[in-house]
């Protein structure tokens, strides 16, 4: 049976697998694949086939394979014990014939079916070359380029990958405003949604403003500083916690940088968000009061059973400790892991007389 044989076949694959940043052995592949499909179309669905292409030199062939029955029952699949031993007389029934196919019959149906298999495997490879790429810049910060805005989400292009950023409304910090041509970090989850070939990115997670500390305090990268937690309410205000691994460091300092360069730079990133920076501590007691910055704090009461502590602070500083639709006491609770009540001075008292009232009655 005759080959099929096309001089120029292999120079444009070649093209073809430069362009989608392909080996030659993955494109082969795709190639078989796609000229399986195309036989299946010529032949019937049934066929069962196998398909060899030779780069070197530039030919194709193919074979389809039945099994020796008794009785037909379908004709793309099986064949006689007569009809298979007049091929060979060593056949038996069971047997696979394998069957060389005539490809001087391969139409132009057939040859379209190969180009849009073989098209969209490419499409699938590369897509999914540019997904592992991206998959290893997972948790980290990239500076991606506004190349659409649409209903007020943001389409970037993703340096270095072929796949599209999406920023949509709920991942972008509220206040900002940008266009199309402007650059701005994001930050890539681990969870990717490439099934339209894009990329969900976010600028509001918290993790966000950890990777912009990452980029700006290089101790944090050596290990001299340690980012113990953080929780945000992107827009409004920031609370991370930071301990020194290394002697005669101070975390806070490092973070804040000289004539505070460091911090200017993160605030100038996410629109001047509050950022709190708020010194580890082992001690519940100390890490609770630290976190409740910017208010100051009287003293702190714990159940650790329950983890739910009461915290007593100025009469004056009751608003500035709850804050703005209670954001601040409740991003504490979040650093923390602790249930935080916060009450003033002139209440806490109040609480406590009563309290003793009644054990008195009692």
């Amino acid at each position: 049976m005759p080959a099929l044989v096309r001089k120029d076949l292999g120079a444009a694959l070649k093209q073809l697998a430069d362009e989608r940043g392909l080996t030659m052995e993955e494109l082969t592949v795709d190639f078989e694949v796609a000229m399986a499909a195309a036989l299946k179309k010529l032949y019937g669905e049934a066929q069962d086939t196998r398909v060899e292409f030779n780069v070197d030199k530039n030919r194709i062939r193919a074979w389809q394979f039945k099994t020796v029955v008794e009785e037909i029952e379908d004709f793309d699949k099986h064949l006689t014990l007569e009809e298979a031993q007049e091929i060979h007389p060593g056949y038996k029934l069971g047997d696979k014939v394998e069957e060389e196919l005539d490809l001087k019959d391969f139409g132009r149906v057939a040859a379209i079916t190969m180009k849009q298999v073989m098209s969209q495997k490419t499409r699938d490879r590369a897509r999914a070359a540019a997904l592992d790429e991206i998959n290893a810049r997972a948790e980290q910060i990239v500076t991606a380029k506004i190349t659409k805005i649409e209903r007020e989400t943001f389409f970037l292009e993703i340096p270095g990958s072929n796949l599209e950023g999406v920023l949509n409304q709920r991942n972008q910090i509220p206040g900002q405003v940008f266009r199309v041509g402007d650059f701005l970090k994001v930050y890539i989850n681990r969870a990717m949604d490439d099934r339209n070939g894009e990329i969900y990115v976010t600028r509001t997670s918290p993790q966000f403003v950890r990777a912009l500390f990452d980029l700006e305090v290089p101790e944090i990268g050596r290990e001299e500083i340690a980012v113990k937690a953080i929780a945000r309410e992107a827009g409004y205000r920031t609370k991370i916690a930071v301990q020194s691994l290394v002697e005669n460091v101070d975390p806070i300092g490092a973070c804040v940088g000289a004539r505070g360069v460091r911090i200017q730079n993160i605030l100038q990133e996410i629109q001047n968000e509050k950022i709190d920076l708020i010194p580890w501590s082992e001690d519940p007691l100390e890490f609770i009061a630290s976190a409740l910055s910017p208010a100051p704090v009287l003293r702190v009461e714990a159940n650790e059973a329950s983890q739910t502590a009461r915290v007593i602070v100025p009469n004056d500083k009751l608003s500035l400790a709850i804050g703005k639709s209670g954001m601040n006491v409740k991003l504490a609770a979040r650093l923390t892991g602790w249930r935080i009540d916060v009450k003033s001075e002139e209440r806490a008292a109040e609480e406590d007389a009563s309290s003793f009232e009644e054990l008195d009655l009692g």
